[in-house]
């Protein structure tokens, strides 16, 4: 059998990983027909069908399965290996991906990258905003961003950011005339935005403790988003009651533009933390990232 071309099977994982000639095109930089082109001359030069094709979704064959589970392993190892050859240049280079929630990508990554990609141009990162503890091995990610009480342990953690805290708040033209809630059950007599988590479809239960006692609450209202950023506007027009990072409203809290309220049942919790598997070589790229968050975390504690 003749050896297949390493970039037709890099195709192959590329469309394996997005479940989807399109998506594998756009990742690849390449037309859908080309990529489709380049799987069909893989799997007649391998002589087995790798893929189900079908109008709504591309699965894997027994035979792709069985490729995948070991190429892609291999593939890793060789961008890790290709990357570790920036070493020998004058500046790190290569590639990233990270995967993150989205107000950890503003908080506490943006600021990173800011200073990466002034110092470093030829370190690209790409962030894939997502709320759910994925499996960043098989996902192929470099590195995620999660609170540090949710991470694997068997990951590698480093603390990116200070302790956080989440709280509930209101315009003063919401609050206006209605009682003040003094317990988190209170809020269910109250109009709230609520939050559903775009990666698992549901709807964010509000998270509440005093004196070791723990308590979630669903609350009801007639706004829901699947980002922060509308929840805050919708708060701020006094739409309702918002469950909101602290440090995301500290300014309009200052200013009286939304006021907070259950300030006992809301203590700080543990911050953001950068996770990665144990590797033997780091990409230069990568330690570069690492450094900076280090940094930054430190001037800001």
């Amino acid at each position: 059998m003749t050896r297949p071309n390493l970039n037709d099977l890099s195709t192959f994982v590329a469309v394996a990983d997005a479940a989807s000639f399109t998506g594998a095109a756009a990742k690849l930089g390449l037309s859908t027909s080309a990529v489709s082109h380049t799987v069909r001359k893989l799997e007649a030069e391998l002589g087995v069908r790798l893929l189900n094709r079908t109008t709504r979704s591309v699965t894997l064959t027994a035979a792709g399965e069985r490729l995948m589970s070991g190429f892609a392993p291999m593939l890793n190892q060789l961008d890790e290996h290709l990357a570790a050859l920036a070493d020998l240049r004058e500046k790190p280079a290569g590639n990233l991906r990270i995967t993150s929630d989205e107000y950890a990508v503003e908080t506490v990554l943006m600021p990173a990258l800011a200073e990466v990609a002034r110092d470093y141009p030829d370190i690209h990162v790409e962030i894939v905003v997502d709320y759910g503890l994925i499996d960043i091995v098989a996902e192929r990610f470099d590195a995620g961003i999660r609170l540090g009480g949710i991470i694997a342990k068997d990951m590698i953690a480093m603390p990116i950011s200070p302790e956080m805290q989440s709280i509930v708040v209101a315009a003063p033209s919401y609050m206006a005339g209605r009682p003040v809630p003094s317990v988190p059950a209170d809020l269910m007599q109250h109009r709230c935005i609520n939050l559903r988590l775009p990666t698992h479809g549901n709807i964010y239960a509000w998270e509440f403790e005093r004196n070791g006692r723990a308590m979630e609450v669903n609350v009801n209202g007639p706004l829901v988003f699947n980002s922060l950023t509308p929840i805050y506007s919708a708060a701020l027009r006094g739409l309702g009651y918002a469950y909101m990072p602290a440090l995301l409203v500290s300014a309009d809290l200052a200013a009286g533009r939304l006021i907070r309220v259950l300030e006992e049942w809301t203590p700080p919790y543990e911050g953001y933390h950068i996770y990665y598997p144990s590797r033997r070589q780091m990409m230069p790229a990568f330690r570069v990232l690492l450094d900076t968050l280090r940094r930054n975390r430190i001037a800001h504690c």
